[in-house]
């Protein structure tokens, strides 16, 4: 049976390989993002998104309504994150972090359950360990992923009888082309890799459907949590 994927974000970074990896499972993916992606498959299908906006949203998955009625995998991935302290934080950058990590997801999550199908749907949310702990310097980031996550855990248990595998991932930092727009330079050795993070993305992908992995906390090994 063909399965369908949503992949939010899927034009760069993390987003971009996971969509590979899905197209190379045999999955038909809906990648979701602004700026297009450059993936040239015949079961990929590149659709404009700004996961900020209900009105692209929902546009988003009309779009996907005329070529299925059903997701079986919904990767949960767009999001942004600037560092600054919370003296320095530009109000609007704030809210952007929020609007972008937190009401992102709920918009998604919000047109989505018309295509979930019972006992099958998979989705696995990109949170991050900043969405566990307080980190300095990150508090827009902070904030939006702790939101996040108790959407997610809301949500799990509105949705208890369609039976929808919920998977959270919370990888440290991972060495993607993000870091490259900080403004600073930061030691990538205690970084994740990003076949790294594919690794345990791929396991969970081909894991028998009869486990579930609730949360996966994974970091690089000399990483550190606080």
């Amino acid at each position: 049976m063909e399965k369908c994927a949503i992949v939010t974000g899927s034009s760069s970074g993390l987003g971009l390989e996971i969509t590979k990896s899905l197209l190379f499972a045999g999955y038909t993916v809906f990648g979701g993002s602004r700026s297009g992606t450059e993936i040239e498959h015949d079961n990929f299908y590149d659709v404009e998104l700004d996961i900020t906006s209900e009105e692209s949203v929902e546009e988003f998955y009309e779009t996907v309504r005329e070529f299925t009625d059903v997701i079986h995998l919904v990767v949960n991935n767009a999001g942004m994150c600037e560092m600054s302290s919370v003296a320095e934080m530009d109000t609007e950058a704030f809210e952007l972090h929020l609007a972008t990590n937190t009401v992102g997801p709920f918009l998604l999550f919000k047109h989505l359950e018309s295509f979930i199908v019972k006992e099958e749907t998979h989705i696995i949310s990109i949170l991050s360990t900043a969405a566990h702990y307080g980190y300095p310097n990150v508090a827009g980031y902070n904030a939006s992923k702790f939101g996040q996550l108790g959407l997610i855990q809301s949500l799990k248990k509105e949705w208890k009888d369609h039976k929808v595998r919920f998977t959270n991932l919370f990888p440290g930092a991972i060495d993607t082309p993000l870091w490259d727009k900080m403004g600073t330079k930061f030691g990538r050795e205690k970084m994740l890799k990003t076949s790294d993070f594919m690794s345990v993305f791929n396991y969970l992908l081909h894991a028998p459907p009869s486990i579930q992995f609730p949360e996966i906390t994974f970091l690089h090994r000399e990483g550190y949590l606080e």
